[in-house]
């Protein structure tokens, strides 16, 4: 059974500019399809303005979708209040998201007392519990966001997206704010929280690196469409749009040994107002052909799904590996192993 499954969604701007003001239309994503299953993490990624927040908005119910469809548990998703039931929102700027006038313990209790999930007489009991979940003392509960560190405050957003006990997470640049050894942080709490409640994550992000460390599945969108979408390990170590070998090529840090980048892209991203015909890319590829711009590719593949008319034929890809950087595999080592002992301390005091 599928959490998540988004069919053909379409997302228009109208906008409204020039001399004479007159109207046109954006189009911020293109005939979206995915599926997302229970338990999954899936990562959006792609340049800056590729429609990855859009989405993430959609799913979330905070922007309406012109067209198409969004299934829960292969019902419509339902709206409003109901929707923030199933589907919680992590930002990427903690101190914005939370109300500074609220304490952390409020911030917490908030989404638990609308959506009845506790009575009030427990509100305590279960901060405490959610604070000590996402690692954070409970004595913090006192306190008010611009009193905690980035990290804290973080932790503090995910705690309150627990609070209402969803069955997804968008994380929506959850951590590109956050220094490299917090990220490692954020991205191991994350996985440990999966694992421990069974929620599912679209994890929206523009680092490679740590969308390889955390996600089970990957989705590579350029100018609103996905042009290249599965398994994590196949779609890094086996790029099939050019668009994707791109992006890993251009991954900072390469790990000793990697080979080097591979072609770099040429022109400028299209106007998202004046797309090319066909393939949005072909303008930017060095593999573009008529057909191209003939028409658009559609994504096509059993598992690992691609959409390109020149995939089978593109030479091996010989762009940089994209494991955790020196400093990232530290932080991340780091950060297992202070789990781990945190772990044994729990269990002995359990015993």
């Amino acid at each position: 059974m599928t959490l998540l499954t988004l069919r053909d969604v379409t997302r228009d701007f109208h906008l409204r500019g020039g001399v004479l003001g007159r109207r046109r239309t954006l189009r911020a994503l293109d005939g979206i399809d995915l599926v997302l299953h229970p338990g999954e993490t899936l990562a959006l990624v792609g340049e800056s303005g590729c429609g990855k927040s859009t989405l993430g908005r959609i799913v979330a119910g905070l922007l309406p979708a012109t067209s198409g469809e969004l299934l829960v548990e292969g019902k419509p998703a339902l709206k409003g209040k109901a929707r923030a039931r199933q589907i919680q929102v992590v930002f990427q700027d903690p101190f914005g998201s939370l109300n500074p006038r609220m304490s952390v313990g409020d911030l917490i209790a908030e989404p638990a007392l609308l959506h009845g999930l506790v009575e009030r007489r427990d509100v305590g009991r279960r901060v405490a519990e959610t604070l000590t979940l996402v690692g954070l003392r409970p004595a913090l509960a006192e306190r008010y966001p611009h009193e905690l560190s980035g990290g804290q405050r973080q932790r503090v957003a995910i705690a309150r997206a627990l609070a209402a006990e969803p069955r997804l997470i968008v994380c929506d640049e959850a951590v590109s704010a956050l220094d490299v050894s917090v990220q490692a942080q954020i991205a191991n709490l994350l996985q440990d929280i999966q694992r421990r409640t069974g929620v599912s994550l679209l994890f929206i992000s523009h680092g490679l690196s740590l969308v390889r460390h955390i996600s089970h599945r990957v989705a590579v969108m350029y100018l609103g469409r996905i042009v290249e979408e599965g398994p994590t390990e196949q779609v890094f170590d086996h790029p099939r749009h050019p668009y994707t070998r791109a992006l890993i090529s251009a991954t900072p840090e390469p790990l000793p040994g990697t080979t080097g980048p591979g072609a770099a892209l040429s022109g400028e991203v299209p106007s998202p107002l004046a797309l090319p015909s066909g393939c949005a890319f072909r303008t930017r590829c060095p593999h573009a052909t008529a057909q191209c711009a003939a028409s658009v590719p559609p994504l096509s593949g059993p598992e690992h799904a691609v959409a390109c008319w020149h995939t089978d034929t593109l030479p091996p890809h010989a762009g940089r590996h994209t494991e955790p950087t020196p400093r990232m595999a530290a932080a991340l080592d780091l950060y297992r192993r202070a789990a781990a002992r945190r772990q044994d301390l729990t269990e002995e005091t359990l015993t």
